[in-house]
């Protein structure tokens, strides 16, 4: 009789335990993965993906403990010039045929000041997987006009597009590559608390 006591109070306070997991929304339309890439060493091209969804799962009012799972549809770049997309959609780019998905799973969201943090995690792009780390602000959580309870992260940093074998490029006349190496991220994210 102890023995099964024991199993439903363990079964109990794991339960209640899972139900206090708290999920975040995504608010879509206040939020946006944008990218800058150099172009002819003189300028920069900026693009950005239309459809994405991302999972945060997290307790604390810091966020440190966040559990947070992002996927980004390659088809959906936009870069504001129908034939450079396609051109980036090819084998010569992302491949978003055979990999129509870029990923990232983080390990950890720790502070650094204030509401600098560092997010650390496992991005996957063009079926190639590297553990990177990103700069990020936490904005906090306010009580939004319509009664719900709202939190803002912003995430920067680059990512060397040669790294997972996206190396396409071409030399200029005057020397220098025609596109950068190096990619620069913003993604803006607005959550919506349950």
């Amino acid at each position: 009789m102890k023995k099964i006591f024991s199993v439903l109070a363990l079964s109990a306070v794991c339960l209640l335990a899972q139900a206090q997991t708290q999920v975040w929304k995504l608010d879509k339309s206040h939020s946006s993965i944008n990218f800058m890439v150099d172009h002819m060493v003189i300028s920069e091209t900026k693009g950005q993906f239309k459809n994405f969804t991302v999972d945060v799962k997290s307790d604390k009012a810091d966020f440190t403990d966040a559990k947070v799972k992002l996927n980004i549809d390659v088809n959906s770049i936009n870069t504001e010039d129908e034939k450079r997309d396609d051109h980036l959609k090819s084998a010569d780019f992302f491949n978003a045929e055979k990999n129509p998905n870029i990923t990232f799973v983080a390990k950890s969201f720790k502070k650094v000041n204030g509401k600098i943090y560092k997010l650390i995690g496992d991005f996957t792009m063009n079926g190639i997987t590297k553990t990177i780390t990103l700069d990020a602000k936490f904005n906090g959580m306010i009580k939004s006009p319509y009664g719900d309870t709202r939190a803002g992260v912003m995430v920067y940093g680059e990512i060397d597009r040669y790294a997972f074998g996206l190396k396409y490029n071409s030399m200029m006349e005057a020397g220098g590559m025609a596109i950068g190496q190096k990619i620069r991220i913003a993604c803006s994210l607005e959550l919506i608390k349950g």
